[in-house]
């Protein structure tokens, strides 16, 4: 029992040697002094520029058009020698992008809409229902009395519509033509063969294209001028 417990003791004196010698002593330096540092006050006025706003995404970060736009804001800038802020080219940078959205929105309307981009935030006049040549043929219209309708209302492209559409039916009932709701100006030109009724008919159709389907607008004193063009062919036909 003695000799256990010596062992033990042996053992326990030994562990705590081994341990006494393996610590880290850390050493105290007493002969240094702490100094306290001082941040520069032009330290904000050091520290500027789009390198280090990191508001602003530049590089890969932002896409390929935002870094062209960017791009070209500072080319301008250096050539126009401006200094144009980070804050600015965000703002510039928006601006584009709206006219952009803006484009874009345009050319869909023009496209599915098929009308003036002012004429869907305007309110129309309202004009008379035209025609649907497809089910009525033109002989058996009155287009007289729908033109003076139409300048009642002061509707004068219509108007000039039905002078035209007058001309028409007057050449059919000459049998100058064979008039049908599907052929074009161009056909029933062919069909005339008269040289100079042929030309004045090339001229009046051409005046109609462009007041009609090209949505030329057009006053009283415009539809005036119109109108002798008109008659002037109209007279012709009837000799």
């Amino acid at each position: 029992m003695i000799k256990s417990s010596l062992i033990i003791l042996m053992l326990l004196w030994a562990s705590i040697s081994f341990a006494q010698n393996d610590s880290i002593v850390i050493p105290v330096d007493e002969g240094s002094t702490l100094s306290e540092r001082q941040i520069e006050e032009d330290l904000s006025k050091k520290y500027t520029g789009e390198d280090f706003n990191y508001d602003i995404k530049t590089g890969e970060s932002s896409n390929l058009l935002a870094r062209f736009i960017r791009w070209l804001l500072n080319s301008l800038g250096d050539i126009f020698g401006l200094d144009i802020s980070p804050q600015t080219l965000l703002i510039l940078e928006y601006i584009i992008y709206a006219l952009m959205g803006a484009l874009v929105i345009f050319l869909l309307i023009r496209v599915f809409v098929n009308e003036k981009f002012n004429a869907i935030f305007t309110k129309k006049a309202k004009s008379i229902v035209d025609i649907d040549l497809s089910e009525q043929h033109i002989e058996s219209l009155d287009l007289d009395a729908m033109m003076n309708d139409a300048l009642k209302n002061k509707d004068y492209r219509l108007a000039v519509r039905y002078q035209f559409l007058r001309i028409l039916k007057l050449l059919s009932q000459k049998n100058l033509i064979e008039w049908h709701f599907e052929k074009t100006n161009a056909d029933y030109e062919r069909e005339i063969k008269h040289g100079n009724l042929q030309a004045a008919f090339k001229n009046a159709s051409y005046l109609y294209e462009n007041i009609w389907y090209g949505e030329q607008p057009i006053d009283e004193a415009g539809y005036a001028k119109a109108s002798s063009r008109f008659s002037t062919l109209n007279n012709l036909i009837q000799r």
